[in-house]
């Protein structure tokens, strides 16, 4: 317990130098072991190197010229390295000389008492060096695609909505930076379904697809659901799933309202979690049933790709429609307006109208009214979505998704009972 205490304090300094540098250089050796063309460094060369740097980190003190001369220095040796290593083979890799200079970096990091940063440089240059082949291979697993949609996601996130003002505007007071973190947290839900659908690559079946469906839209969800059901004589199976996608609908908002308004979380929140149990516990059960034909479905269903710039601006402007027109709704016809409003939009994708509700609820509606009017909206949108259902499949299967949906409309309402007093 007193080694350190005993120790001068450069000499635990230098201590931490030569063990994360003789870990990079370990590493390294591993691999020129097994490589028989030439490689750079081993287990003596990264601590050599570590040394350097914490060594000129300390003598220079806080002036960085000295530092940078010498990780110039440092990096024109590996540059002759990489040199030599290209004359004896074309295919030679460079990652051995940026771990060299990452070393220098740590040593020096060392000195000026950033431990946990050297220390996490260390750890994490050997992860990527040690997980070479698992690296490589997820490239050849990962579609050119999906990597623009992933950046596309970064692009909403950590591009556009950090420079956005977070301050209201305008006689309806809109807050883009609040108005662009609804968007990003819609897409980010339906990104993980869409993320999960891919992982899973169309296994699982029907069930699966309702449920990552329900997380993306109950509504699309539901039309193709019903197409398909049109073509399969599997009514127990298409049925319950199109419960099932709409009782994910209810964790979907429930998640929604928890970000962004504790209110209504409080009042909804609870209820929309005994909803979705009931309705996915019911759809389940209701899939186990036998059909008339007994074969394996597969599903067919993907969702797009929720991360187009277009629908994200569409949506947007969706939801500052719907914040101005809960305003004038609220100022010239009052609550009846607003659930007249909420049972329209239910004909639609509700998501615009529940999140503008969520910014409104608390100021210019009262927490009660959109309460009220996000059950009206949901239960409105189940409704619809039996309706199209019923019109969309086989017979059988439309009677049994337009009862289910209709029930769970009623149902959805049943929080009226303790919300309105």
């Amino acid at each position: 317990m007193d080694f350190y205490h005993w120790l001068p304090p450069e000499g635990v300094k230098i201590l931490l130098v030569l063990f994360l540098s003789f870990l990079i250089g370990l590493e390294r050796e591993e691999h020129k072991a097994g490589n028989e063309q030439y490689s750079f460094g081993g287990v003596r060369t990264f601590p050599l190197i570590g040394l350097i740097g914490y060594a000129i980190a300390l003598l220079s003190g806080a002036q960085l010229l000295p530092l940078t001369v010498g990780f110039a220095v440092v990096a024109g040796f590996l540059l002759l390295s990489y040199r030599h290593k290209l004359a004896a083979s074309t295919s030679g890799g460079i990652t051995s000389e940026m771990s060299g200079l990452a070393t220098y970096l740590v040593g020096a990091l060392v000195s000026h008492e950033q431990y946990w940063i050297a220390t996490t440089l260390s750890v994490a240059s050997m992860f990527l060096l040690e997980l070479k082949v698992a690296l490589e291979n997820l490239t050849k697993r990962i579609a050119p695609e999906e990597i623009l949609t992933f950046t596309k996601f970064l692009l909403l996130t950590v591009v556009i909505l950090p420079v956005l003002p977070n301050q209201s505007f305008g006689p309806f007071e809109i807050n883009p930076f609040k108005t662009w973190l609804v968007v990003v947290a819609v897409s980010a839900v339906s990104y993980g379904s869409y993320v999960i659908d891919r992982l899973t690559k169309g296994q699982g079946g029907v069930v699966l697809a309702a449920i990552l469906g329900g997380a993306y839209s109950s509504t699309v969800t539901t039309v193709v659901m019903a197409r398909r059901a049109a073509r399969e004589d599997r009514p127990h199976l298409f049925s319950g799933g199109t419960l099932i996608a709409c009782g994910v609908m209810y964790l979907r908002l429930a998640a929604l309202l928890a970000l962004f308004n504790r209110g209504l979380m409080f009042t909804l929140g609870p209820s929309f979690l005994v909803l979705a149990a009931i309705a996915v516990a019911a759809g389940w059960l209701w899939t186990r049933l036998p059909d008339p034909t007994t074969k394996e479905i597969q599903r067919e269903f993907h969702p797009r790709n929720p991360l187009e710039m277009r629908a994200a601006f569409l949506f947007a402007l969706l939801f500052v429609g719907m914040l101005i027109a809960t305003h004038l709704v609220v100022t010239y016809l009052g609550t009846a307006g607003v659930y007249s409003l909420a049972a329209v939009m239910g004909l639609a994708d509700v998501d615009p109208f529940i999140m503008g509700m969520t910014q409104s609820a608390g100021g210019i509606t009262a927490l009660q009214v959109a309460s009220v009017a996000i059950l009206i909206a949901a239960a409105s949108n189940n409704l619809v979505k039996g309706i199209y259902a019923y019109a969309i499949s086989n017979r059988k299967t439309g009677i049994q998704s337009l009862c289910f949906l209709a029930g769970l409309a009623v149902l959805g309402l049943a929080p009226l009972l303790w919300i309105v007093r």
